[in-house]
């Protein structure tokens, strides 16, 4: 499940909550917000698996990318070798081969830099979104629990009023 859909049904459970009269507070259903609150718990662990998976794909296109600079690197081996024959051609050829190799190395370099890249903005995001998503469980905690406080500090004077005692 999705856990900005979570997040929209807590927001709207508040909503739906009914206000208590000169207070801030709302009167929710617990269970309902309990309800919502273990199926972030199970939700987050999705999130998380989810940015595991960018990092493999990460590390499958790094290992790509080394494995084709590395045909790259034989195949210029290959060319230089079949060049030997004459002197002037084996310079060419040698000068061919690091040329190859080096573009292969920077072709590498930035295939993984883009991968990282790519990491890097999936993790943001994942961390943008998990710390909202945190955000938005802790103030619907401290206003459930301000709310509780409330009333249970308000129902004994209510007690008071409702019953005077004569000396």
């Amino acid at each position: 499940m999705d856990i900005l859909y979570l997040i929209d049904r807590l927001e709207a459970l508040l909503n739906e909550g009914r206000h208590l009269p000169l207070t801030k507070g709302v009167v929710v259903d617990e269970q309902r917000a309990w309800d919502i609150i273990d199926q972030m718990r199970i939700a987050i662990p999705d999130e998380i698996k989810k940015a595991k998976r960018v990092n493999q794909e990460r590390d499958r296109i790094v290992a790509q990318a080394h494995e084709e600079a590395g045909r790259i690197v034989d195949l210029a081996r290959e060319e230089a070798s079949g060049l030997l024959s004459q002197h002037e051609l084996t310079r060419g050829a040698e000068s061919r081969a690091a040329t190859i190799v080096e573009r292969a190395r920077r072709d590498a370099e930035v295939i993984k830099a883009d991968a990282d890249d790519y990491v890097m903005q999936v993790l943001g995001e994942l961390d943008i979104n998990l710390t909202k998503t945190l955000s938005v469980v802790r103030n619907g905690l401290a206003k459930l629990h301000a709310e509780h406080q409330a009333m249970t500090s308000t129902a004994p004077a209510a007690e008071a009023a409702s019953n005077p005692q004569t000396e």
